[in-house]
Formats: C-alpha cells, structure tokens, sequence
C-alpha cells in the first residue's frame, strides 16, 4: 500500500472505533484512537500475517499489552479481513467474541488475553525466546505494543531484563508514548524520562518516532529486524484522541467513550480528515 492508502485505512480505523464505542456506551477512546497509525502500518505493511490463516505457523506474533486499547485491534482486523466489519458493533455485548478486554481463545488472530498491565512484555519475552531458541524460528517476529503507563509495573521491566540476557533480537516493543494514564498525565503520576535512557541501560536497541507518521514507523520497523545482537524498542509518541480535537491531549478520554452527539461530532472530523488525504477537498 502507498502511504497515502495506509493514512486513509488509519482513518477508517478511527471511525470504526467511534462507532464501536458509542454502540458499545463503554469502552477507552484516547489511547485507541492514538494507535490508528500504529496499527494500520503493523497490518497492512510490516506483520508477516494471514487473516485467512490465523494460525499459519510462519505468522509473526503480535501481543496488544495494554488491552484496554483493544478496540483498534478490533477495527483493525476486522478491515484486514479477519472478520465482518459489521461485527465491531458488537463491541463489550454479552456473548460478543469483541469483549471489552482481549481474549485469545475468542477470536482468531488473537494471540493473548490481556487486562492486568504489565504483563505485556514478559509474555512476548518467553514467546520470542521460544521461537528462537526452542522452535529455532528466528525469522518469526514478537511485536508488543506497550502504553508508557503499564512501564510503572515491575513486572515490566523484569521481562526487559530477559530480553537482553537472551539477546531476543526476534522481539520489537512499540511503546505508546502518550503521556496519559487513567489518572491524570504520567510525568505527574510516576515519571518516566529519560525513558529512552531506561532503556538503553537494560541493554536494547532504542528508537524514538513520530507515532501518526507511517513512514517513520515502518522505517523503524526495517531497522529493528536488522539488529541482531539486542531486542529493540520503538519509543512512539503519540496524541491520544488524534483525530478528535475534543479528544487530544485530554487524560479524561483514557477511558470514557462518545456520547451520540460527540460521537457525530467526532465522525465528522474524521470524514473531513479523509477528505483531506485523499484530497477530495483541496
């Protein structure tokens, strides 16, 4: 796909999330919203992945650590063709396979069920070590995406530990450096900088990108499977609520979704957005 295409599938993603949250009342829009172009550059340009063959042992393995994130994974697959679009309407319904927080055994294509913070990134350590040094699939790739705020969980930074003693140099972590936590902004609930010195003390091959700048991602993407010796970690800085003005910048979005009206408002920023990348209104 051409960047412009991979801007535009972002901006459908966004807009699917909107309408899965209002349909669902409940459920986190900031942090979602943020990852749009995160997920529309892992699925459409840079996982090794088969929506027709969700267990195709050659698949690279994508874990989402912060869950509550998940409706863009949802959205995102589903216009990856994993499943019917239509099922995002489903988001959070009692008996629904798209339930508030993942579950692996609900859904194909889902690799892990995730809800506690933190847990992220030990889990993909063990899959990564796995697939290098006990399967001997090396070329098989672990992504995590990992929010700033769940880097206050210990248990976070044991599995970083791991990754460098075993030179996991199969496992990328994208970090969503939003700067927000349910509780107000992470620099005033537990600071993190220098976050890229973290962890280049722990031993990783460290980049800094623009999270909405698709390019960029992917670019960091290629140059993480070309280190050899260390894990990496792409530190992505992203606008939670990007799209949504209303939305940007403001923690009180982490978890709270659209009301009818807002939501309407939202969609409609996002459909002149489309317009402008496709350049329908220049």
């Amino acid at each position: 796909m051409t960047t412009q295409q991979l801007q535009q599938k972002a901006n459908d993603i966004r807009q699917s999330i909107i309408t899965m949250l209002v349909e669902a009342g409940s459920g986190h829009s900031a942090g979602p919203l943020g990852l749009a172009d995160i997920f529309s550059a892992l699925y459409f340009s840079v996982l090794k992945h088969d929506p027709d063959q969700p267990d195709w042992d050659e698949r690279d393995v994508l874990v989402l650590s912060n869950g509550h994130c998940v409706p863009v994974r949802y959205a995102t697959m589903a216009h990856a063709g994993y499943f019917p679009i239509e099922e995002l309407q489903t988001l959070r319904k009692l008996g629904s396979r798209l339930q508030g927080h993942p579950e692996r055994l609900k859904l194909p294509g889902m690799e892990t069920t995730s809800g506690p913070l933190g847990s992220g990134i030990s889990q993909s350590a063990g899959m990564a070590y796995a697939l290098k040094y006990l399967q001997k699939q090396p070329q098989r790739r672990v992504y995590t995406i990992a929010s700033d705020g769940e880097l206050n969980e210990g248990n976070s930074w044991e599995g970083i530990m791991f990754a460098a003693k075993y030179t996991l140099s199969n496992l990328t972590v994208i970090v969503d450096r939003n700067n927000i936590q349910i509780d107000g902004n992470t620099e005033d609930v537990m600071p993190l900088e220098d976050l890229r010195a973290k962890w280049e003390s722990f031993g990783w091959h460290v980049q800094e990108v623009d999270g909405h700048n698709i390019e960029s991602i992917i670019d960091a993407c290629s140059m993480a499977r070309a280190i050899v010796e260390k894990p990496s970690v792409i530190i992505a800085h992203t606008i939670p609520g990007k799209g949504v003005d209303f939305m940007e910048y403001d923690y009180h979005w982490h978890g709270a979704p659209p009301n009818s009206e807002q939501a309407k408002a939202a969609l409609h920023k996002l459909r002149t957005l489309a317009g402008r990348i496709t350049g329908e209104h220049e």
